[in-house]
């Protein structure tokens, strides 16, 4: 079950099976495997400050014709808080990503991976690992980036975006150990600003809030200082599995950008699906959208006998990779 209470239709489904795994470090993953057993597995990896309950609008969009793997990152939701800063890295991303697919898809079997913002990251930490490797399919990055987080946030105003000021703020902003507090009109407002678009709608932001707000205060600085100072790039140049890439126009935390230049580095580039006016939160935005790439990139890629997914909303618009 999801430790936060969520709105009426953002509740996490109930999981088929639950596992505990443990990473290379000893540190408890919480694991949930939902849909059919014996279909088709994706695997899900989630964002900063998130958890599983982030991907609930997508699992039930998936359910119905795969089985779904997904996964609390060390010290959010039921996994285990790391007891030092040295726990939190991209390598410790990539060793639970790998501790993951090893109890969940079995050798000589593959799956999709579709990681969100931090779990992009993950996916892309993990490039070359020959154990993730010969567990992957396909990709799914969506709303991420591989390196110069900081320097790419566009959250603050126009007036305050000269690099050195932006940089210093963005700081300021992203280690602060100040604790979130309770959910209010405010506190909404400002996560709506920076992580979602504003056509999202008052539950969406509702459940963003919800989940955002029950990371641990400490877990959600020690992994803003590895956000900081990220880059995958080689991880992401090592990637040989054919990848698609999904950002917002209005992502204001992982700008397209990012979505650009990753196309760019890839060795199999599959697409880059721009939905306009959605924010950073793509997953929870626009779950329809989300999902039918997902199925699109399994459809291809894992299982021959899967249909294609219905065409996309006319809302969204697709250019093809570089």
């Amino acid at each position: 079950m999801s430790p936060v209470a969520l709105p009426a239709g953002y509740e996490p489904p109930e999981p088929a099976e639950e596992l505990s795994v443990r990473s290379a470090d000893g540190i408890r993953l919480h694991v949930e495997v939902h849909g059919q057993p014996g279909a088709p597995t994706v695997v899900l990896s989630h964002g900063w400050t998130c958890s599983t309950a982030f991907w609930a609008p997508v699992i039930r969009e998936l359910a119905d014709r795969y089985r779904v793997v997904v996964y609390d990152q060390r010290g959010h939701g039921h996994s285990e808080i790391p007891p030092s800063r040295a726990r939190y890295s991209a390598r410790a991303l990539a060793e639970d990503l790998t501790a993951v697919l090893l109890r969940t898809v079995p050798a000589g079997e593959r799956a999709v991976l579709a990681g969100h913002s931090m779990g992009g990251m993950t996916i892309m930490a993990a490039g070359g690992r020959p154990e993730v490797a010969e567990r992957t399919a396909a990709n799914v990055l969506i709303s991420t980036g591989p390196a110069g987080l900081v320097a790419e946030l566009t959250v603050l105003p126009p007036a305050l975006r000269a690099p050195a000021v932006r940089r210093f703020l963005h700081r300021l902003l992203l280690l602060s150990r100040l604790p979130l507090g309770p959910v209010t009109p405010v506190s909404r407002a400002a996560l709506k600003y920076a992580t979602m678009g504003p056509g999202s709608s008052a539950g969406q932001v509702e459940a963003t809030a919800r989940i955002v707000h029950a990371c641990p205060t400490a877990v959600r600085a020690n992994w803003a200082g590895v956000l900081g100072r990220l880059d995958v790039r080689a991880g992401l140049g090592r990637i040989t599995a054919p990848t698609a890439v999904v950002v917002g126009t209005a992502d204001r935390l992982t700008p397209p950008a990012h979505a650009h230049r990753i196309v760019e580095e890839l060795a199999d580039a599959q697409g880059l699906l721009l939905l306009p006016g959605v924010g950073h939160m793509a997953p929870l935005e626009r779950p329809v959208e989300v999902a039918a790439e997902i199925h699109r990139m399994a459809a291809a890629h894992l299982a021959p006998d899967a249909r294609p997914a219905a065409p996309a909303a006319t809302t969204t618009e697709r250019t093809t990779a570089a």
